[in-house]
């Protein structure tokens, strides 16, 4: 794996890439606002996505880049995406736009006017613990409304279980026992690698079938 600085308008990023030989398209994929793309969902697919030649970008945003320990307003995450989109096209390929928590809200809002081929939202945040009248399912559906779009969700996801999504034109795949973060309790039978592979099998056939 290799990392690239970027400068955007909200400050320096940090792009770390997995690239296959003979690669045919990008998935980005930004990380939440508690934490980075050490998260294991996303280094599982950066792991498991390249042997199927999908390359995968780990977006680290300005803040995150920076030191800082508290994610900045929606709109200031929106503008360091914006900026880091020309190096994530700068392979010539397809890029897919996707993200966990926050950065999958991220993807959602500009994945139609950055040019994505797809949205993959990984922990989608629906609403706040515990408040579901605070609803983000629009943020989900617009996007899901113009592009092929995934949800990845732990069943046991605080922030919104697969059954509290509104229907729409979106794919949804659940991950046994997972929290927020895909974590699986011990008496699940489950091991946090169980969940891990959970997650790259249903990525996996949906990215293949962007390329077809």
């Amino acid at each position: 794996m290799r990392s690239e600085s970027v400068e955007t308008d909200a400050g320096e990023a940090r792009v770390t890439w997995a690239v296959p030989k003979g690669a045919r398209m990008v998935v980005a994929l930004g990380h939440g606002a508690g934490g980075g793309i050490a998260a294991r969902d996303l280094q599982g697919l950066a792991q498991a996505l390249p042997r199927d030649g999908i390359a995968v970008a780990l977006v680290e945003q300005p803040w995150r880049v920076a030191g800082k320990k508290v994610a900045p307003a929606p709109r200031t995450l929106d503008t360091g995406w914006r900026g880091i989109w020309p190096a994530l096209r700068k392979p010539g390929l397809p890029v897919v736009a996707g993200g966990r928590s926050a950065g999958a809200r991220v993807a959602c809002r500009t994945a139609a006017e950055l040019g994505a081929v797809g949205v993959l939202a990984l922990s989608f945040p629906l609403h706040p613990p515990g408040k579901p009248e605070k609803s983000r399912a629009d943020e989900l559906l617009d996007a899901a409304g113009v592009l092929p779009t995934l949800v990845v969700q732990g069943a046991n996801d605080p922030f919104g279980k697969p059954e509290e999504f509104p229907e729409g034109p979106f794919e949804l795949a659940a991950v046994d026992f997972g929290d927020h973060s895909f974590a699986v309790p011990k008496r699940s039978g489950m091991t946090e690698d169980d969940a891990v592979r959970a997650v790259a099998d249903a990525v996996r056939p949906w990215v293949l079938g962007l390329r077809e």
